[in-house]
């Protein structure tokens, strides 16, 4: 059907999306509750149905019945193998790339300790001002342990011209939190390996809500969280990414036990495992693991193109709803209009924006705001219909009209 802004769009409209949309029966996969329209999943994604009965089953059967035994005979020591593995698939690479463990800092902090001695004639990591503040904090932390390193930030739109040979790291989160903007992986990827610079890239915002191609990219290292589009749950174990030509060269700066070529034989001495599991550390979570590895056969079920596609529609569907219907209302949209250019989300400002997603959240549309005054709403498309757009929108615009 004709979405163009060449007329008003109805709900008819986009109830005839819905009708025909290929993803549509990924909604009954999850937990929603009546009357809400969800608009967070870039912070928390909804609970798919499958994850209680598997917490359930580890609880009651795996460790109340099978205790210590269940390490070997329900596989709880491969976890972090199995569920990488899985998410491998979503951000476009290969098993044995992926390791799920930790969480995005600590795996962050893994990563760029212990690549930064693979370019030892380098000083620099480079980042720039809109990436999350906690990638922020731990690159300072790092580049902290040595008199020789430190962090460069930069605006967004200067990062390529910013690589110069003395920059060890590139730094960037894929999609800014804020705004919605999305780099050019290929792009940049390329831009840093031109000047013999590695690339690193955080994925929190990325992985599950459109296809990302680290493999086919040329990226080299990658971390992200899992409780956001991969609907992990509340603290969720996070993963990161190794290309398959770094696995054996970095040496782990947290060396634990799990991380070791042998951890039951129990030597003194620590000996990095081959691959990519060389970075684990501690006993792996086991619950959470569990509860993830569940979550993410939902998303293995569905084509990746075709959510990154509803995702698309999604966002530039919402945006053209809040410019016809919400105009007069000092709404301004900050995520970038052109398809390529924004992630799984759209950003509007507003001087009043804490005070208007507090209302929307109490008639039941689940949004966020993000100081000084930006409102966030976040599209899952394996879960939200076209509907519920022009329901929030029009929530939004009673809501201003009120003035409540």
């Amino acid at each position: 059907m004709d979405t163009s802004t060449d007329r008003m769009l109805t709900r008819d409209d986009l109830a005839a999306l819905d009708a025909d949309d290929p993803l549509a029966r990924f909604r009954d996969a999850f937990v929603l509750p009546e009357g809400v329209i969800y608009l967070d999943g870039n912070s928390l994604g909804p609970l798919p149905r499958t994850v209680p009965a598997r917490l359930q089953h580890v609880v009651e059967v795996e460790w109340g019945r099978d205790l210590i035994t269940s390490w070997n005979t329900h596989d709880w020591i491969g976890l972090p193998g199995t569920v990488g593995d899985k998410i491998a698939r979503l951000i476009g690479t290969a098993p044995g790339t992926v390791a799920c463990t930790d969480g995005t800092s600590v795996n962050l902090f893994k990563l760029l300790a212990g690549a930064l001695p693979l370019r030892p004639d380098r000083a620099v990591v480079l980042s720039d001002t809109g990436n999350f503040p906690s990638d922020l904090y731990v690159a300072q932390s790092v580049v902290g342990l040595s008199a020789r390193h430190r962090l460069r930030l930069v605006e967004p739109d200067d990062v390529e011209a910013a690589i110069d040979d003395d920059v060890a790291i590139v730094m960037l989160t894929q999609v800014d939190y804020r705004r919605g903007r999305k780099h050019d992986m290929a792009r940049i990827t390329q831009a840093a390996h031109r000047h013999g610079a590695l690339m690193l890239w955080d994925l929190c915002h990325s992985a599950g809500a459109f296809p990302v191609d680290v493999g086919g990219c040329g990226v080299d290292l990658a971390v992200g969280c899992s409780y956001k589009y991969l609907n992990g749950g509340p603290g969720a174990p996070a993963f990161l990414y190794v290309a398959p030509a770094l696995q054996d060269e970095i040496k782990p700066p947290l060396s634990g036990w799990m991380g070791h070529a042998a951890p039951f034989d129990f030597d003194l001495d620590y000996r990095p495992a081959a691959g990519v599991l060389r970075h684990l550390c501690g006993t792996p979570g086991v619950l959470a693991l569990a509860a993830l590895d569940t979550a993410l056969d939902v998303l293995a079920e569905a084509d990746m193109a075709m959510i990154g596609a509803k995702s698309t529609r999604m966002t530039a569907l919402f945006m053209t709803l809040i410019e016809t219907r919400c105009g007069d209302f000092g709404f301004d949209v900050i995520t970038p209009r052109a398809a390529e250019g924004r992630g799984s989300q759209v950003s509007l400002t507003h001087a009043d924006g804490a005070a208007i997603v507090a209302a929307l959240i109490d008639r039941g549309v689940i949004g966020d705001f993000r100081p000084p005054n930006i409102l966030r709403f976040g599209f899952g498309p394996l879960y939200l219909r076209f509907v519920d757009l022009w329901d929030a929108v029009a929530t939004l615009r009673d809501i201003m009209a009120r003035r409540d």
